[in-house]
């Protein structure tokens, strides 16, 4: 074992959270992405292609940020709990479910895990709705919301290009174009494109690779 971890020390080390997550809502639906790279450090890139898009029910996704270990770790519990939850309830659950149990979680072992999430997708109740998961356990209901290191280099373009009542094409294009942006400034964001757009129809996924994401200087 290693002095760090005897001496707790790696309870304030800093934590990379080298990612790119996105949700945004639009009238019928949702649309959540994010990039696919997996980030030791700030230096080494350990995978180009993990899918950070995770179907956690038919009609609901969420999307992680920070460590991936401690991510997956909470979405498969949530997966587990949100079925059971499922067949007690006898009907398929609310997305305000799913973000309830991920904020319990993310709450409960606050002190142990360094993940953030979007939860996103539709429900009869409410429709199209998404989610905020902090890392302590927040929850905020919002139009749309990004998340990862990369957000910080497209808050200015998410302000400036977000409308309400977007359509699902005007939708795809912000969120594919706010990808593109982080995926082209932060170091530790990149490779594909994973995009997910949930309705009451249900879930289509989509894939863009990197040589066809918009070029930056396109999107000025």
């Amino acid at each position: 074992m290693s002095e760090m971890s005897v001496n707790g020390e790696w309870r304030s080390s800093k934590v990379s959270t080298g990612t790119t997550i996105i949700a945004v809502r639009y009238d019928g639906g949702v649309v959540i992405g994010s990039d696919s790279r997996a980030s030791m450090g700030e230096e080494y890139v350990s995978s180009r292609v993990i899918n950070k898009v995770i179907q956690v029910h038919d009609k609901i996704f969420c999307c992680m940020a920070g460590s991936l270990a401690d991510a997956q770790a909470v979405t498969n519990a949530v997966i587990h709990q949100l079925g059971f939850h499922s067949v007690q309830m006898e009907e398929p659950p609310l997305v305000q479910s799913a973000a309830a149990i991920m904020r319990s979680f993310c709450y409960t072992h606050r002190d142990e895990l360094s993940a953030g999430f979007i939860v996103a997708g539709w429900d009869r109740k409410k429709g199209p709705q998404v989610f905020q998961v902090s890392l302590g356990g927040m929850i905020v209901e919002q139009e749309f919301t990004i998340g990862g290191s990369g957000s910080t280099y497209i808050y200015g373009y998410a302000d400036a290009k977000f409308k309400p009542g977007m359509t699902r094409e005007e939708c795809l294009t912000f969120t594919t174009n706010a990808l593109s942006l982080a995926m082209d400034r932060d170091n530790v964001s990149g490779g594909v494109v994973h995009l997910a757009v949930v309705s009451e129809k249900g879930a289509e996924r989509q894939v863009i690779p990197g040589n066809k994401l918009p070029v930056l200087q396109r999107l000025a």
